[in-house]
């Protein structure tokens, strides 16, 4: 097995998995509450981006905070979905394969 050869390909997987991280920054997410009140835009780095809320909302403080755990919650699932997808396929394509550690990307 060719150690340093493994290590290179391991720094550059590295690199690879950095860049993915900064390009996911730019990647936006949009989620709406079932009837359009309430809009979130966030990266797939899970950043919230922009907020835009419906003023029929700002009149009963516990529907909108409702509204706003729903729509969060729905928007961050499809962030970290897209992520760990996007990191996943960086790092099972890239990484070297060592004997023994092939459950370790799974």
């Amino acid at each position: 097995m060719d150690l340093m050869g493994m290590m290179g390909k391991l720094k550059e997987t590295q690199q690879k998995i950095e860049d993915t991280k900064k390009r996911l920054d730019t990647v936006l997410i949009d989620e709406e509450s079932a009837d359009g009140l309430l809009k979130i835009t966030i990266t797939a780095s899970r950043k919230v981006k922009s907020v835009s809320i419906d003023d029929s909302l700002l009149e009963d403080k516990e529907q909108l905070e409702d509204y706003l755990i729903v729509t969060l919650n729905k928007a961050i699932e499809k962030a970290t979905s897209v992520n760990e997808r996007e990191l996943d396929a960086v790092a099972k394509m890239d990484m070297p394969m060592i004997p023994g550690m092939d459950n370790l990307f799974k």
